[in-house]
């Protein structure tokens, strides 16, 4: 963890929160394209457009997905998450559309 806080260091938290921000967002957009792949490949097997999409997809989503993980542990120093709330939204990004319930509900300063 001290590698991930050397390296956020340099930013300053607004930038920071604005990147988590759209982090989430990005993964559940990409969670969406992701399950139309999966349909896509389902329905045509064979096809080269379906194999194609879902690898580009499938890298995308993952992409996004370590960035999301990537940047919890610093996110957690900003809003002052407890171990719960960390544990929550390191969960979440198991979990299809959740990075958004993370965006709009956790990452808040004046939570209760």
């Amino acid at each position: 963890m001290e590698f991930l806080e050397n390296l956020f260091s340099k930013y300053s938290q607004e930038k920071m929160i604005k990147w988590f921000k759209q982090i989430c967002l990005a993964e559940a957009i990409s969670w969406f394209f992701l399950f139309t792949a999966m349909i896509w490949i389902r329905v045509e097997p064979e096809s080269i457009f379906a194999i194609i999409y879902i690898s580009t997809i499938g890298s995308i989503h993952g992409l996004f997905f370590t960035l999301y993980l990537l940047f919890v542990p610093s996110t957690r120093k900003i809003y002052s998450w407890d171990d719960e709330d960390s544990i929550f939204a390191l969960i979440a990004a198991f979990f299809p559309f959740a990075t958004i319930w993370i965006d709009k509900k956790l990452a808040r300063f004046d939570r209760e």
